[in-house]
């Protein structure tokens, strides 16, 4: 089944073009390696397959749902992660996602959160405002929210193991893997080698000058 069909993505920038025609199709089971030289328009894909960002022309459907044109249909059927966390330094990490779930529309107790902050190694720190976490702590309570969705089918994911230790990376390595095993889709950039035991293609955009 396709997850994400983009057809003739062009995106320019600062009266440079970073890509033009490009094309990306990305299927359930899928894990997609984003590779190119900084400055080759990673991001700008990424936030144009999402919706975040308009290109100068072509199409991204997700599920079957036009990004630009449904977009609130077509955000329930994948979940992103940039390089903006979208936490709230004054709320507190219990109180971060239960925003995030009531936004979404997700149905989790409170224990819930309690206990997958406690799996992300946050034990403690639950009840704390978000300013006084360390920044891999706030890029954890981030992650957690992949934790909590289960409706997804594509995840988007722009160098997500920044800023995290060992053990996370590992975690989110082996819960990326648990995703792409279930059926869902990723595509994913990252400055760091990737380890998961999963087959995976490589898509790759070339600097343009």
């Amino acid at each position: 089944m396709t997850v994400l069909a983009a057809r003739d993505i062009s995106c320019e920038k600062q009266d440079r073009i970073l890509f033009e025609n490009v094309h990306l199709q990305i299927n359930a089971g899928e894990l997609v390696l984003l590779r190119g030289e900084n400055g080759a328009g990673k991001t700008s894909l990424l936030r144009i397959l999402v919706g975040l960002s308009q290109p100068q022309q072509g199409c991204v459907s997700i599920c079957g749902s036009d990004v630009y044109q449904d977009g609130e249909q077509a955000s329930h059927a994948f979940m992103y992660f940039g390089h903006k966390l979208g936490i709230s330094a004054l709320l507190t990490p219990i109180e971060n996602l239960q925003y995030w779930c009531c936004q979404h529309h997700i149905s989790v107790s409170e224990q819930t959160i309690v206990n997958t902050l406690e799996q992300l190694g946050l034990e403690g720190l639950e009840t704390l405002p978000v300013k006084h976490l360390s920044q891999g702590q706030q890029r954890r309570v981030s992650l957690a929210r992949f934790w909590l969705q289960s409706q997804a089918k594509l995840w988007v994911l722009d160098e997500p193991m920044t800023a995290l230790d060992v053990n996370m990376v590992k975690m989110f390595e082996q819960h990326i893997q648990s995703f792409l095993l279930s059926g869902g889709a990723v595509i994913m950039t990252s400055h760091q080698s990737i380890n998961i035991d999963y087959p995976n293609r490589e898509f790759a955009l070339e600097y343009r000058w």
